[in-house]
């Protein structure tokens, strides 16, 4: 059962790589090809996890640097380009911007796609994501068989979730009060800030992490958007 405190949730705003779309079966693949070519003999399993994690470092040095909104894409090739050379990959930086192109072409996973057609019946439905606005129009317009009422990229206030600004601005745009938002995400540090600036929290636990060492702990945790569009929804 949704529980009673959440009665006053209307919209939710999901986050979007990681949460609706399959970063690592989408791109992993790929790169164990680029690998492959280079003459590396790396998985692109383990390859993608590095670069995964590397990819968030990027995005922190971004906001904490602040010399400048660089873009998802631009911190995306950044990690890429770092792994690369810790492992002493052959690249030249025309075949890393063809690489790049990868992800014009990354797949929703089955239950988030079920899980926003479901969820949609009740709740206004907004992508609230660190990719660049024509990237997240493009992409979900393409990739995502379901509508958002609402696309809000990060680069409205120039920095990476999960800088307050951000929740702030969604909660501005879509003129209502922080408490009547959901974030959906299935990185915990997305959940925390979000409930920061006084959203609610779903965290769908894809990925078996815990949460935050913090008093802001998630409203509710699932492992996939079926379970979530059971809580919220029955």
């Amino acid at each position: 059962m949704a529980t009673q405190s959440l009665d006053r949730v209307k919209f939710l705003t999901f986050d979007i790589f990681g949460t609706v779309m399959d970063l690592t079966g989408s791109l992993a693949g790929p790169a164990g090809e680029f690998l492959a070519t280079s003459g590396s003999n790396l998985s692109g399993q383990a390859f993608y996890a590095e670069w995964r994690e590397r990819q968030r470092t990027e995005q922190y040095q971004d906001n904490l640097l602040m010399l400048g909104h660089s873009g998802y894409l631009e911190t995306c090739r950044r990690a890429f380009v770092y792994c690369l050379k810790k492992h002493n990959v052959s690249h030249t930086a025309d075949g890393v911007r063809e690489f790049m192109q990868v992800y014009m072409d990354l797949q929703p996973y089955p239950d988030a796609v079920e899980g926003l057609e479901r969820l949609g019946a009740r709740y206004k439905l907004v992508a609230l994501s660190n990719g660049e606005q024509w990237y997240l129009e493009e992409l979900l317009g393409k990739n995502v068989p379901v509508g958002f009422d609402a696309i809000i990229s990060v680069d409205q206030v120039g920095a990476f979730k999960p800088s307050p600004g951000i929740y702030r601005k969604a909660a501005q745009s879509l003129q209502c009060e922080p408490g009547e938002i959901m974030m959906v995400a299935a990185h915990a540090f997305d959940i925390l800030g979000a409930q920061a600036c006084g959203f609610r929290g779903g965290y769908v636990n894809r990925y078996n992490l815990p949460t935050e060492d913090s008093e802001y702990q998630p409203d509710i945790i699932v492992e996939d958007f079926y379970g979530l569009a059971e809580r919220l929804l029955t």
